[in-house]
């Protein structure tokens, strides 16, 4: 099952995240084929690393905690906290290397599935050319929704206007849309 693993660093680490990016990579690198979506989310002029995103295909909530928690730099301490989320990947398309994205995540209280449209990929709208990845949270079981994770290329107010309809209607509701910078990571 696919697990949204969004870990945030702690304050003024930035030098000690360069010193382990080797450890880093190799980890990562051990399950290259099972990484749906992964790189660091940004701080908002671009310029400094603020956490990492991986969408990671593992057996279970279990192994989606070991994932991060053995992960170099959780286990250095240049994490604050992680969270994991079960996912229904319903647009996968591979990032631009070059080009400004922005990870959009929301949150709501859990929503049955079956009264949702998450069945209807996105709503029957012709997905937009700057959606590089859309994926529905949810609960253990897959049958309540949670929230939504999106990378758009896109700064921020576009990426969430992209995102907004898309959201509210899954949601049931207005839904508050958090936007962080966000870049394809992984080896050049």
């Amino acid at each position: 099952m696919p697990f949204y693993v969004y870990a945030q660093d702690q304050p003024d680490v930035a030098h000690q995240l360069m010193e382990l990016s080797e450890e880093h990579w190799s980890y990562i690198d051990r399950f290259d084929s099972r990484l749906i979506l992964r790189g660091p989310t940004l701080s908002d002029d671009g310029e400094e690393h603020t956490g990492s995103v991986h969408v990671v295909d593992v057996a279970d909530r279990a192994a989606a905690e070991r994932f991060a928690t053995e992960e170099p730099f959780w286990k250095a301490g240049l994490y604050r906290a992680f969270t994991a989320d079960a996912t229904v990947v319903l647009l996968r398309r591979e990032p631009a290397a070059d080009a400004p994205y922005t990870l959009i995540t929301a949150r709501w209280p859990a929503q049955d599935r079956a009264s949702g449209p998450v069945g209807q990929g996105l709503l029957g709208a012709e997905p937009d050319g700057r959606l590089s990845f859309v994926a529905v949270l949810v609960d253990d079981e897959g049958a309540r929704t949670t929230g939504v994770v999106a990378a758009v290329q896109a700064l921020p107010d576009e990426a969430r206007h992209l995102v907004q309809p898309f959201a509210d209607r899954l949601s049931g509701g207005p839904t508050p849309l958090g936007a962080q910078r966000w870049q394809r990571g992984g080896r050049s």
